[in-house]
């Protein structure tokens, strides 16, 4: 049992309110008690689109305000002269995993596209399964897309497959492990880097095991990819490949017609927003309040660190309430903190994350709001977003347990994860 005692504001779900106190009861005798005096409780933020590996390559020479393609070579020849293993993908994923918790975002979705080019199916699983290990240890949530980039449709097919039999529990449901602390998806990067034959394989293993499937698309760079390929516009392909179905989550959409969102809505797809990327790469804006408007869920990722130097999900809610009136009418803070909870849990499949009450997972962050970055705040909840961009909470739960207390990690070392993730890069290649 857990009791969070003394909170200025427990937001049960971001569009309604409520005051007092929240329990957790996990089915235990004992009882903690977190001290929440002068905070607001918020449920657990979800990042639902990060890429972990990425951790490790951060403002890299040459990789930022760059076209992406020469952004994408950049960053494949950073993996490859780091070499492809499970240490770097684990240490990648620590360092990921706690920034993210250190930060409030209680579960993560992985979307990996990067795969060694000669390594067997077997190799994926292991380095699949040292990811997934990695943020588990920290006592976070992994979505772990198994993603492809230019892989053979066959090998990223059977991969996918593996991967579901290696890391998921046989008692799985909608690839989600019984204890809703792991759940495998499959998503190709997008049409500029996968054809028809990657998406329609990767589709069947989705169908196979009941997983979600999940893409890229319409970032402005994609559209002219597209066209130039095919003759048609991104939404065209994904539609045509059977990839406009109510199981599939679009990242970015910078660049959509109201035809093309209409369509999308209809087609009951939803969406991820993320402008840490988009917006420093100059790779666009997504119009979040006509996606919102046509009734098409909209959740909030970071990306990764080869275009977004943080993982720090808040401060790109904050982000993207200042850039919205670019492309729409601003958007306000409750809409936005929806996003990054409820909104990316809808495009996980998963209900009972991103808010609180009767039935959820029972994760939350608890947030000061007693500091001199908020005095004066007339609006605790907004300035949670508007106030303070590096905020950390003072606690974070998962699932009933606490993983981060006093704004310290509870189950590993935060100097060491990072020590240990620089030794590894200093030994390049891999010995």
């Amino acid at each position: 049992m857990l009791s969070v005692t003394g909170a200025l504001r427990v937001l049960v779900d971001p569009r309604t309110e409520r005051f007092g106190d929240v329990r957790l009861d996990d089915g235990s005798a004992d009882e903690t008690v977190l001290d929440a005096s002068g905070c607001v409780v918020t449920a657990g933020l979800v990042n639902a689109h990060h890429h972990l590996l990425q951790t490790a390559f951060r403002t890299l020479p040459d990789t930022r305000g760059v076209p992406m393609a020469d952004w994408l070579p950049t960053m494949a020849a950073a993996y490859g002269r780091v070499g492809h293993d499970p240490e770097l993908y684990g240490l990648a994923a620590s360092v990921g995993a706690a920034e993210g918790l250190l930060s409030g975002v209680t579960t993560i979705a992985d979307h990996h596209l990067n795969w060694p080019a000669e390594g067997s199916v077997p190799d994926t699983v292991a380095l699949a399964a040292a990811t997934a290990d990695a943020v588990r240890a920290l006592g976070g949530r992994l979505v772990f897309v198994r993603g492809s980039a230019r892989d053979d449709a066959d090998r990223a097919a059977a991969s996918a497959d593996a991967i579901v039999q290696g890391l998921l529990d046989p008692d799985a449901v909608g690839g989600v492990d019984p204890d809703g602390r792991l759940q495998v998806a499959v998503g190709p990067a997008g049409v500029h880097s996968d054809g028809e034959a990657t998406f329609r394989a990767l589709g069947e293993v989705a169908a196979r095991y009941g997983l979600r499937r999940r893409t890229q698309a319409n970032e402005q760079v994609d559209t002219a990819i597209a066209l130039e390929r095919y003759g048609r516009r991104p939404v065209d392909l994904l539609e045509a490949w059977g990839w406009l179905e109510p199981d599939v989550t679009v990242a970015h959409l910078c660049d959509v017609t109201d035809e093309e969102v209409a369509r999308l809505a209809a087609a009951g797809v939803t969406a991820t927003h993320a402008p840490g990327c988009d917006v420093p790469m100059g790779w666009g804006i997504a119009p979040v309040a006509r996606l919102a408007a046509a009734g098409i869920p909209v959740g909030l990722g970071t990306s990764g660190g080869g275009s977004n130097d943080a993982g720090h999900l808040l401060a790109d809610a904050r982000l993207a309430m200042q850039v919205s009136a670019l492309v729409g009418p601003q958007l306000p803070a409750r809409q936005v903190l929806g996003m990054a909870t409820e909104g990316s849990a809808t495009g996980l499949g998963r209900p009972e994350l991103g808010h609180l009450g009767g039935g959820t997972a029972g994760d939350l962050c608890v947030w000061d709001v007693s500091g001199v970055a908020d005095a004066g705040v007339a609006d605790p909840v907004a300035g949670l977003l508007w106030a303070s961009p590096g905020r950390r909470p003072r606690h974070v739960v998962v699932g009933g347990r606490v993983v981060v207390r006093d704004g310290r990690l509870v189950g590993a070392d935060e100097a060491e994860l990072a020590a240990r993730l620089r030794e590894r890069l200093a030994r390049t290649p891999a010995v």
